[in-house]
């Protein structure tokens, strides 16, 4: 995504954060470990091209005018008093008792594997945290993520905007959620290399994520010849900014595919080693698993769909055509029994359409019911059905994405990642104020 804040004042001090006035308990009984701070108060710069960037400070900052210090040069009835206001604590900021994170790299517009698995369930958490006390929503499109694998940078850019008008259009309220670019809260990367600090060399070598990246086998080691070739610190050290990315927010919850698992449970691995060391100070997430399965690949239906097989008829990306929508889904790789069943065993192709049929339903339907009420249409009139099931889905959708992607210019996207940016950076600030505080950085 472009870079997107323009800002007139070079030095601005950042709004304090209010205080929660209510807490509540919540069903998973995540308890919580926040204590009374002062805020983190800010500084700020401006660049054309990027947006603002906060760095942390002990001490509020105080603006000196004229007035004020002839008033202190001149006793009065009142000297006292204004000095006693003056060295009043200010509000101690503090985060809500639930925060639900999660996020997404920035590929261009998601597919529909992304949408069923992931977005749609981002979606009925935000609607559902809207209706609960001291809840926050944030989602993040994760741009330092991404260049762990060399991308061209207008590229990327590009695909930044795309990412984030498809999260509005599927559903996404930025009053509701904070959403926003990774690389717009520096929180994040600061406290990625404070837990690098705490981190297992040898636990992120038995980490999945670097070695399907390189296409190695299961028991790669990072100090093989091979791999030493191959490999990046950025790529290996991954999960270290993905636990950084959940703990530097206090997030509760975390939804994520199955996948991605291993890395939540590396994050609470994280935080324990730092209260271990320093108190407790980082909340231990929990998961939320989608209860979705995974969506499979049209044209090798044992496989996860995903961008990254060669096929693009292997996916369906959400603003495809009505007319692509229809091919994609007659290539799609079924089998040459008679008739429509449901058994993902032994049909695995047909039992995936049946899967996108029931989703873009809504669930309203079974996969069982579907294929019963299927069962004696012939595969090309299966599949027409299906088609044209996931088209009225995914119609609404295809066109806000389009109307959010050019909305006043593009001017309306860059403000709506600038505010999410500002709202995600005052919530980390109060983690990272209690970090470099127990570490003895402030």
């Amino acid at each position: 995504m472009r870079g997107v804040n323009i800002c007139s004042a070079s030095r601005l001090t950042a709004p304090k954060p209010q205080p929660v006035t209510s807490s509540r308990s919540f069903s998973r009984n995540i308890s919580t470990f926040w204590h009374s701070q002062r805020p983190c108060p800010v500084k700020q710069r401006s660049r054309s091209t990027t947006a603002r960037f906060f760095q942390t400070s002990s001490s509020p900052r105080q603006t000196f005018s004229p007035d004020c210090a002839s008033s202190a040069r001149e006793p009065s009835s009142t000297s006292s008093e204004s000095h006693n206001i003056s060295q009043s604590q200010p509000s101690t900021p503090k985060q809500p008792s639930k925060v639900i994170f999660s996020g997404i790299q920035p590929t261009g517009v998601p597919h529909l594997g992304n949408y069923l698995g992931a977005l749609r369930q981002w979606v009925k958490l935000q609607n559902e945290a809207a209706e609960e006390p001291d809840t926050a929503v944030l989602y993040s499109i994760v741009d330092l993520h991404a260049i762990t694998i060399r991308q061209d940078p207008a590229q990327l850019r590009q695909w930044k905007r795309e990412s984030l008008a498809t999260l509005l259009a599927v559903g996404l309220d930025p009053d509701k959620s904070m959403l926003f670019y990774q690389s717009n809260v520096s929180a994040h990367s600061e406290l990625m290399w404070i837990l690098c600090c705490t981190a297992s060399m040898g636990y992120l070598s038995r980490m999945t994520q670097w070695k399907s990246k390189l296409n190695l086998p299961e028991d790669a080691s990072p100090i093989a010849e091979l791999t030493k070739s191959k490999l990046k610190a950025g790529l290996f050290s991954y999960p270290v900014l993905q636990a950084a990315d959940v703990l530097v927010h206090g997030a509760t919850h975390v939804p994520v595919g199955e996948d991605q698992a291993q890395h939540l449970e590396f994050s609470r691995t994280c935080a324990v080693n730092f209260n271990a060391a320093y108190g407790k100070v980082l909340r231990q997430p929990t998961t939320i698993i989608s209860p979705a399965r995974r969506v499979m690949s049209l044209r090798q239906p044992h496989l996860k769909m995903s961008k990254s097989h060669e096929d693009p008829r292997s996916r369906i990306i959400l603003t495809d055509s009505a007319n692509d929508i229809h091919a994609k889904i007659r290539a799609a790789v079924t089998d040459s029994i008679e008739g429509v069943s449901y058994d993902p065993s032994a049909r695995p192709g047909v039992s995936n359409l049946i899967e996108l049929m029931s989703h873009s339903l809504d669930g309203k339907h079974s996969c069982e019911e579907l294929a019963t009420d299927c069962e004696s249409l012939s595969m090309r009139a299966f599949k027409e059905r299906v088609a044209d099931c996931i088209i009225e889905h995914l119609q609404p959708i295809r066109e806000k994405y389009h109307d959010v992607l050019n909305a006043d210019g593009g001017r309306y996207l860059q403000e709506t990642a600038l505010k999410g940016a500002e709202r995600a950076r005052q919530n980390a600030a109060v983690t990272m104020t209690r970090v470099r505080e127990a570490v003895g950085l402030d």
